[in-house]
Formats: C-alpha cells, structure tokens, sequence
C-alpha cells in the first residue's frame, strides 16, 4: 500500500478489504465442508490410508505445478478477475460431481479429480488475494490481519466439520456438496461490485520484459537473493514433508488407533478448528513479538511438542489427543500469521503474485513424497509414528532457525535490500 495515502484513504480500503474477506470466508466454510464430505466418504468406503495419500497427492499436484506460472499470471492479470475466475471454476467442477452423487456413478477417481481441479483454482486464488490485501490493508495491521485470517480459518475448521456432520446424518452426498456451490455464490458476488486496487506493472528485466515465463525467472531472482527467505522456504518444506502425511491420515488415527467413529473425527476437526479462531484472535490482539520471525519460531517449537503427544498417546487417550491438536492448532495459528506478515510486508506489491506463487509450490513440492510412504507404511505398523515423526521434527527445525544468522535477520534484509543487490 502507498505511503502516500492518507487516513481516509487507508479507511476505505480496509472497508472493501473487508467486504471482500467477509465473503470469501463463507466460501472457504462449502470448502472445508466438502473436504470433510469427502476425506470422510473415501475412509468410510476404503479405510484405506494408502487412498487417503493419493488424494491428498492429487490435491497438491496442480498447485505445485501450476504455483510459479499461477503467481507470474496474478501479476499481469486483473487479480479480482482472478479471483472470480477461481470461485466459479471449483463451484463447476462441484456441480459436476454433485450430478455422480446424484446419479450413483461416483468412483474413487472422481474424488481424485475434483481435488485437482480444486486445488488448480486454489493456486490462482491464493496469490490474488494474498497479493491484494497488501495493497488494502496498512502495513502496521498486517500481522492483525494475518492474525484474523487465521482465526476465520479456526472458525471455517470448526463449521465446516460440524456442519458435515450434521448434514452427512440427514442428508444424501450430493446435497451435502450443494452447499459449496451457495458458498461460492456468497464469495463471487462482492467481487462483482467491489473495486480491488491494481499495483503499477514489474519488468521482469531488460529484453524479458513481456512474458510470462520472465516474471517467472524474476521471482525466483528475488528469492534466491534474499536468502534468509530461501532458509525459511526451505525450513517450511522440510516441515510439510513429514507433517503433511499425519494431517492426511487423522481419520485412520481416529477410526483405526482410537477406535472412534464420524462425530469423534468431527470433534478432532473442529477442535482443530477453535485452535485457529484463539490463537488468531491472540495474535490479532497481541501482533506477536517485535520481530516477526520470532513469532514464528517459538509458535512452531511449542506446537511440534502438541503433535508429538498426540502421537505417544495409547489408544484409550483419545480426549488427550484431542487438547493436544487444540495446543498445536494455536501454535500453528501465530506461526502462520506471523509468517504471512512478515512476507506481505517484505514483499514489493507488484511482485507479490509471482513470490507466493512460487513460495506455494516450493513449500509443498516434496509432500507429495511423503505421502508416497506415509499411505502404505501406516497400512502396515499403524499411524502414530508419523505424528511423532512431524512433531519432533517441526521443533528440531524451529529450534535450529533460532541458530541461523539469515534467518533471525529477515527482517533486515528485505526486498529494499535485495533490489539494491540486484542493481
């Protein structure tokens, strides 16, 4: 956002700002309902692991490999366009599989393919919007900001859950799904009317000036020369890599260690979820320490200790289980925010698209293989061992971040600096 705005500007943006976030939040609920619609149906007819890997495969494929082109396109494209494009595309392909339900033709695969396609939408959508709230929201509320996106992703984790349980025990799948095309409706129709600030165009350089795989080599420029970024970057993949695999399996954990049934996962889920809404709501409220790395890495410390007792628990502790993703879920609510500041904040406007994109797809490019030994190994010797896995890993890398020079001066070496370098 421009220096040069004053109060009354700054107040009218924050208001579209959050007309437009008041209305995506309904759609990320249809979102999250049929997710849970779904992870549940694909247990409940496989009790598979290995399927529930393949899913969560078939969910992140298309972000990885359409991230960098998807960020590089939301820079050169009209980003509420984008974002309108997203919303509409994933109700299609909704609708698509509401008429299998419907019809009593759905397979596995169906699953498998609406995932793609939602995920697809998600990889333009997230880089729109998170690119599009620097530019309406001050850079002092940021980490507020950050804060409340994750609190609303807390209550989209409980509703979401709760409401799928619900309508699972009254209603057939494909009404249960229709939801997600009422959500979409909510979520598309402000941005028909609300005007979303466009930032002056970036080149990607001399001679590579007008092309999208030019704005691609320019964000992985920025990035390679800002390396206390690139050492987080990483630090984030390494953490997907083993964290990935146990949130994907929590309802074999549920239903094969505990013993549990739907409203048990659904409490797990929407435990999870209040996790989210408290501590974004305390980060909101608090805006985290000075520095906004320190944030993330004492949240990510204590929140790997959450995980890790869910997994050394035995199977009668199951209520454990679920205070200890209530501890982790909070944690991870401030590591998020704070993460989301600190790169909305170091980031310049006009190559927001282009950086998350990329920051997207490098992030989640190795969970895909972690999934690819998770799925079959928990059919052998059982889940836990992959919450134990990604708990103590998740502390072993934050504690380390504490120990890396470029990762604990971020926020000193931001793009003003590294557009000096690059000069």
């Amino acid at each position: 956002m421009g220096e040069s705005q004053g109060p009354a500007d700054e107040k009218r943006l924050m208001r579209r700002f959050f007309v437009i976030w008041g209305a995506q939040a309904s759609s990320l609920i249809g979102s999250a309902l049929v997710q849970f619609a779904l992870v549940w149906w694909l247990t409940i007819e496989t009790g598979s692991a290995t399927v529930l890997a393949i899913a969560m495969v078939a969910a992140m494929l298309p972000q990885i490999l359409l991230g960098p082109f998807a960020g590089a396109l939301v820079d050169r494209w009209n980003r509420r366009r984008v974002m309108i494009s997203a919303d509409v595309g994933i109700a299609l392909a909704t609708s698509v599989l509401i008429a299998l339900f419907a019809l009593d033709f759905v397979e596995v695969w169906h699953i498998y393919a609406l995932l793609m396609v939602r995920s697809a939408g998600g990889s333009f959508h997230w880089p729109a919007m998170a690119a599009s709230t620097t530019l309406m929201v001050p850079k002092k509320h940021l980490a507020r900001v950050g804060g409340l996106n994750q609190a609303i992703q807390g209550a989209v984790g409980i509703a979401g859950p709760a409401l799928g349980a619900v309508l699972l025990l009254a209603l057939p799948m494909w009404a249960v799904l229709s939801v997600d095309v009422l959500t979409a409706a909510v979520a598309v129709a402000p941005l028909l009317f609300v005007k979303i600030p466009q930032p002056a165009r970036a080149e990607g350089g001399a001679g590579e000036r007008s092309t999208v795989f030019a704005d691609m080599r320019d964000g992985f420029r920025f990035l390679r020369s800002w390396k206390g970024a690139l050492t987080l970057i990483l630090m984030i993949t390494v953490i997907n890599l083993l964290f990935t695999p146990a949130m994907a399996l929590m309802p074999i954990l549920v239903t094969s260690y505990f013993g549990e049934g739907l409203v048990e996962f659904a409490t797990m889920e929407v435990a999870t979820g209040a996790s989210f809404i408290v501590g974004g709501l305390a980060l909101g409220v608090w805006g985290g320490f000075k520095r906004k790395v320190v944030t993330m890495l004492v949240a990510g410390l204590l929140s790997g200790a959450g995980v890790t007792l869910v997994g050394v628990l035995p199977p009668e502790g199951f209520y454990i289980a679920v205070a200890g993703m209530f501890f982790a879920g909070f944690m991870i609510a401030m590591l998020n925010g704070a993460a989301q500041a600190l790169m909305q904040s170091s980031i310049p406007p006009e190559k927001q698209g282009r950086v998350f994109g990329l920051i997207g797809s490098l992030t989640v490019s190795v969970s895909p293989l972690g999934l690819a030994f998770a799925g079959p190994v928990s059919d052998l010797v059982g889940v836990q061992i992959w919450f134990i896995v990604a708990g103590v890993g998740l502390s072993a890398i934050m504690a380390g971040g504490f120990l890396m020079r470029s990762v604990m001066t971020i926020e000193d070496t931001g793009y003003h600096q590294v557009a000096v370098e690059e000069k």
